[in-house]
């Protein structure tokens, strides 16, 4: 074991891949403003060009676990980084909506290498006890992200413009593979599959991954919401400056990152003193997508210091759940089976990524506010609680070996 990379610099590592992920995906909606007014485009078309990327993004997520799992999920990971990055620099050049819903779309198929490539290697390399704050730390890279995002992409707007922002974002990306060339894994991690894999029907039959599935499609449901168009919000309808719309929503996902990484800690911490994994992440789950509901209706409802505050709550409730959405099934599905889990788990989660930002910009245009489509997140937020404490067994390594059809012996 002495020759492999330390766990605690794998997983610094993966938080970074995320980070970076969701930085290069979050650059068109910082700069949806000043491309719509460019490219002259009404808020149906920024609703669909948001959810070009999530056409591709949800349905490949099941191919690209089957490939981590195939071929190494360290190669695919890498290959998708190459791929988002080139997507993310020619955004820099398009010069009308077609060109950049395929430049969106393209993105989305780099970027689903991210979560079942992410989840497989968490899964061979940290240990049950310490998934928790393992989570919580990838969590806070991909979390607060688009705070960084929205912060860097303001700062480089100013001076270079919206597509010179997205050249460097793309460049920059590409400094990840520097390091990663250098990590050494356990076989575990980057072995391809073999008889004591569980085939796709074993995993498929499992209540847990449609319970993992429904609620991260209700998480994501708000996430994208929140990701998609929360400039778009606190600049139209609560009248802030682009400027003061940065630093609210840098301020926004920071305070979700540092959520997340503290509540991964906090289970952990549970866990060894309590053994109770099951309790945990549950309990978690119910508060934060309980807690979800008020908050929606003050972002809708309130003044505009309710509002704000209401939004800072949402973020500490979705940055406290987050370690749980991949914990629990990494949890259930081990090392063997989270790459292709977890793609199933994604694709379906994120269809919410489809219809979100497209049944916003879809509400927006008829009824010239956010109020309805916030009211449709809380009753989503109500929905999540049914996967997550519903359908999902007691938080347990599901034995795989046993559920293998027995094999005759020849007569």
């Amino acid at each position: 074991m002495g020759s492999y990379t330390r766990p605690f610099l794998v997983v610094a590592l993966l938080a970074a891949v995320l980070f970076i992920n969701y930085v290069d995906r979050g650059a068109v909606p910082t700069a949806i403003p000043l491309i719509q007014h460019d490219l002259r485009l009404d808020n149906e078309q920024v609703g669909r060009l948001l959810s070009a990327f999530f056409m591709v993004y949800a349905f490949i997520q099941i191919p690209v676990g089957w490939l981590a799992e195939r071929y190494g999920a360290h190669r695919v990971l890498a290959g998708g980084l190459v791929v988002w990055s080139a997507a993310t620099m020619l955004m820099g050049v398009t010069s009308s909506f077609t060109m950049l819903f395929c430049l969106r779309m393209l993105l989305g198929l780099g970027e689903s290498a991210g979560f079942p490539a992410v989840s497989k290697l968490m899964a061979a390399v940290v240990p049950v006890r310490s998934l928790g704050l393992a989570n919580g730390i990838v969590a806070f890279g991909y979390l607060m992200a688009p705070g960084v995002g929205i912060f860097a992409a303001g700062l480089l707007i100013d001076h270079v413009g919206w597509r010179g922002t997205f050249a460097t974002f793309g460049l920059l990306s590409l400094l990840w593979l520097v390091p990663w060339a250098f990590v050494r894994l356990p076989k575990l991690a980057t072995a391809r599959s073999d008889a004591a894999t569980p085939t796709w029907s074993m995993v498929l039959a499992q209540r847990g991954l449609w319970g993992t599935s429904l609620g991260l499609f209700s998480s994501n449901y708000m996430w994208y919401f929140m990701l998609s168009w929360l400039p778009g919000f606190l600049v139209n309808e609560r009248g802030f400056s682009m400027h003061e719309m940065e630093h609210v929503g840098t301020l926004g996902y920071l305070v979700n990152g540092c959520s997340a990484l503290v509540t991964g800690w906090a289970i952990d911490r549970y866990i060894r003193t309590r053994g109770s994994a099951n309790f945990a992440y549950k309990l978690v789950m119910v508060l934060a997508h309980g807690g979800a509901v008020p908050c929606m209706l003050g972002m809708a409802f309130g003044s505009q210091s309710v509002a704000v505050a209401s939004m800072f709550g949402f973020q500490v409730l979705m940055g406290a759940s987050s370690p749980g959405v991949y914990a629990m099934s990494q949890i259930l599905a081990g090392p063997r089976a989270s790459g292709r889990w977890v793609g199933i788990q994604n694709s379906v989660g994120n269809m919410s990524g489809i219809i979100s930002p497209w049944l916003t910009g879809f509400i927006v245009d008829r009824t010239g506010h956010f109020t309805l489509a916030f009211i449709a997140c809380a009753v989503m937020s109500l929905v999540g609680i049914i996967g997550w404490i519903g359908m999902i067994p007691r938080l347990a390594p599901i034995p795989w070996e046993t559920l293998r059809p027995a094999v005759r012996a020849p007569a």
